[in-house]
């Protein structure tokens, strides 16, 4: 009888550290899980980041489309020719009288 008291006994041993092995795996394995959902949360608060960052371009980038097709249709009416004419090479109307300061 004695025997297999001691027989007994080794088993109940041997599942217990087969019990505590499984334990550590397990925590190991939750650790490692934690750690990378920490990391996951880090890289998505980024890109949410990035996200609003590049949603902004987007808007100054389509303003300052409207502000160009704006002034392409300023440049094509009448009184754009007037301006260039005027400013840029010094023309005028047959009816205008043009004062000049004295240096």
């Amino acid at each position: 009888m004695k025997e297999l008291k001691k027989g007994n006994g080794k088993k109940i041993t041997n599942n217990r550290l087969g019990m505590a092995a499984i334990g550590c795996v397990a925590v190991m394995l939750l650790g490692v899980t934690v750690s990378q959902s920490r990391n996951l949360e880090k890289r998505l608060a980024y890109y949410d980041e990035r996200v609003a960052a590049l949603e902004e371009s987007i808007e100054q980038e389509q303003a300052r489309t409207e502000e160009i097709k704006d002034k392409k249709e300023y440049m094509q009416t009448d009184e754009y020719v007037e301006e260039v004419a005027r400013n840029r090479l010094g023309l005028v109307k047959d009816n205008e009288i043009v004062f000049e300061e004295a240096k």
